[in-house]
C-alpha cells in the first residue's frame, strides 16, 4: 500500500513492542511521521536483549506466539521462519515449549497437567486431598471474587492454590494473594481450571498447537516461534525499519515534560539522559507506552488528586542473574523455564537459554541461565551489589541441587525497574487515570506500563494497531488502546468469547 506524504508528527514514547509497532505502523499507512523517544541505550524495552562478552540474555523469557494472525502475520513480516540448521541469522526459530515447576526438589508440568508423573509425585492422598478441595470449593465458591486468592481458589481448590500458586505468585509480587485484585487472575488465566486442565490433557493426545494458527488455548500452547539471537533482534529489525522509511528514534532520550493547549498535546519536552540538554519536539499526537503514572505527572497543571493515585500505582521491580556454568549435575535440563515454588529460596524463576536458542551463548559447550528475582527498588534484594546478587544466586542454585560452585564460569546482573504493572495498593484507582487521560484528544495509551495492564507483546502490538487504524481513518478516539486486550478478548483466556469479544477480536485479525 502506498504511504500518504508526511503532513503531521507524532511522538511515540518508548521502543518496546508497542511502541516500535505503532511507530512502524504510522509509516506504513498513514501520513504521520514518528518520533520515538526511548530513555534505554536500546531498542526492546522489556523484550530487549542484552549482550555480555559474546552471550545474549532474554529478559523474563519471550515466547513469539499470538492468538491474532496479523500479529503472527507482522512478526513473520520482519523474521521468516526458518528450520533449525538454516544457516541464516534473521529468522525465527519454531521451538516446543517445555516449562516445569520445581517444588521440593520434585519436577511438575507447567503450566500444571493431570498426568502420571504429577500424580505420581504428589502421591494418592494428596491428590485425593487436591481433588476434594477442589469438589468442595466447586459446590461453595467465594463471592465475591474480590482477590487473586479468591479466584484461584475458586478454580483450584485451597489445596492445589497453597500448593503450586501461593508461594510463587507472593514471590513475584511481595505481597499476600489477598490483597491483589482479582483482574490479575482474570489478566493471565481467565478459564483455566482444574477442570479444563482435565479435558486438555484428554485432547493433547489427539492434537498438536501450530505456532502459525489462532489456537483457543495460550496458556497451554506447546509451540511458539523465537529469534534466533532473542527477542531484541525482533525490535532492533523494526527500529533499522523505521529509520529507513523516515522515522526517527531516538535512544538515550526521555519524556520529561508535555505541553498543551488545553485538552490537546503540542510538544514533549525530551531530555539526552547523558548531557541532560532538553529540546521541544512539536507534534499533532502523543502516543505513549511510559508508565502510565509517570504520564500523569507530566501533565501540568497537576491534579492533587490523581497526581497522589499516580505516585502510588505499584510495579514491581525485576533482577536478572546471568551464570554461565561447565555443565550441571546429571545433565543440563530440557526446559525454557522452570518456576520455582520453593519458599526457602528467593529465586523466583530459572531461565536456560541453551534450550531457546544456541546463538544465545558464545561457546555452545557451556551452559547459560537467567536467574530471575523479583523485587522493589526499595527493598533489601534490589540493594545488594552485583558480586552478592552472583554469590546469590550461585548458592540458591546449589541448593536446590541444580548447580555446582566450581563450575561457576562468568556471572553479570541486569536490572529492569518497573517491569511488572502491578495489581494492589492504588490500581484500585486505576479507572480514573484512564478517564482523565482518554480526556485529551490526541494522547493515547498503549504498552504494558501505558496501560498499567500485566498483557504480553503481542497483546501490546495489538493495541498499538489499534491505535494507528484510528489516525489512519482520521479517527481520534483516546481510548483506542484501552479497548484491546481486555480481559475476554486476548489474554489467556481458554474459555469461549463472548459474541461482542469475538466481533472485537475479529477486527484486529
Amino acid at each position: 500500500m502506498p504511504r500518504a506524504a508526511v503532513s503531521r508528527t507524532a511522538i511515540v514514547v518508548g521502543a518496546g513492542p508497542a511502541g516500535l509497532t505503532a511507530a512502524y505502523e504510522l509509516l506504513q499507512r498513514t501520513g504521520v511521521r514518528p518520533l520515538v523517544v526511548e530513555a534505554d541505550a536500546q531498542v526492546g524495552g522489556l523484550a530487549k536483549t542484552v549482550l555480555y562478552r559474546g552471550n545474549r540474555l532474554d529478559l523474563g523469557g519471550h515466547r513469539f506466539y499470538s492468538k491474532s494472525s496479523w500479529v503472527l502475520r507482522w512478526w513473520q513480516s520482519i523474521l521468516p521462519i526458518a528450520d533449525e540448521h538454516d544457516p541464516a541469522e534473521h529468522v525465527l526459530l519454531v521451538r516446543r515449549r517445555l516449562s516445569r515447576i520445581l517444588y521440593r526438589r520434585q519436577f511438575y508440568s507447567y503450566p500444571l497437567r493431570l498426568e502420571w508423573g504429577t500424580l505420581r509425585n504428589l502421591g494418592a492422598a494428596q491428590c485425593l486431598r487436591m481433588f476434594a478441595s477442589y469438589v468442595a470449593a466447586r459446590r461453595s465458591p467465594r463471592h465475591p471474587e474480590a482477590s487473586l486468592e479468591d479466584f484461584l481458589i475458586n478454580r483450584f481448590g485451597a489445596v492445589l492454590y497453597r500448593t503450586f500458586f501461593k508461594s510463587y505468585t507472593e514471590k513475584v509480587w511481595g505481597v499476600p494473594c489477598r490483597e491483589i485484585d482479582a483482574a490479575w487472575g482474570a489478566q493471565r488465566i481467565q478459564g483455566l481450571s482444574l477442570g479444563r486442565a482435565l479435558r486438555h490433557a484428554l485432547r493433547r493426545r489427539c492434537s498438536r498447537s501450530d505456532p502459525a494458527s489462532a489456537a483457543p488455548e495460550t496458556s497451554l500452547v506447546e509451540r511458539f516461534l523465537y529469534p534466533r539471537l532473542g527477542p531484541g533482534q525482533m525490535w532492533e529489525r523494526v527500529a533499522d525499519r523505521i529509520r529507513a522509511r523516515g522515522g526517527a528514534v531516538y535512544t538515550g532520550h526521555r519524556l520529561v515534560g508535555i505541553e498543551r493547549v488545553g485538552e490537546r498535546i503540542t510538544a514533549g519536552i525530551v531530555e539526552d539522559v547523558t548531557s541532560r540538554e532538553r529540546h521541544t519536539l512539536s507534534c499533532d499526537h502523543l502516543i505513549s507506552s511510559m508508565p502510565l503514572g509517570e504520564l500523569v505527572t507530566l501533565l501540568r497543571p497537576p491534579d492533587p488528586q490523581l497526581s497522589t493515585i499516580a505516585a502510588d500505582l505499584p510495579h514491581r521491580d525485576f533482577i536478572t542473574v546471568g551464570l554461565l556454568l561447565r555443565g550441571m549435575p546429571g545433565g543440563m535440563p530440557p526446559d525454557h523455564w522452570i518456576y520455582v515454588h520453593d519458599p526457602g529460596v528467593q529465586l523466583g524463576r530459572l531461565q536456560i537459554f541453551n534450550n531457546w536458542s544456541s546463538a544465545l551463548l558464545a561457546r555452545p559447550e557451556t551452559v547459560w541461565l537467567g536467574l530471575e528475582y523479583f523485587c522493589t527498588r526499595a527493598d533489601a534484594l534490589w540493594s545488594r551489589s552485583d558480586s552478592e546478587l552472583q554469590d546469590l544466586g550461585a548458592a540458591e542454585l546449589e541448593r536446590l541441587g541444580l548447580a555446582r560452585r566450581r563450575d561457576l564460569l562468568d556471572a553479570t546482573v541486569v536490572r529492569v525497574p518497573q517491569a511488572y504493572p502491578a495489581y494492589f495498593g492504588a490500581y484500585a484507582q486505576l479507572g480514573r487515570l484512564r478517564d482523565y487521560l482518554c480526556g485529551f484528544h490526541n494522547l493515547f495509551a498503549i504498552g504494558r506500563n501505558g496501560l498499567h495492564r500485566y498483557n504480553n507483546q503481542d497483546h501490546s502490538m495489538l493495541a498499538a494497531k489499534a491505535v494507528v487504524d484510528a489516525l489512519a481513518a482520521d479517527h481520534l478516539d483516546p481510548a483506542a488502546g484501552w479497548n484491546v486486550g481486555t480481559d475476554s478478548d486476548y489474554l489467556e483466556r481458554l474459555g469461549p468469547r463472548s459474541p461482542a469479544a469475538e466481533a472485537r477480536a475479529a477486527e484486529h485479525e
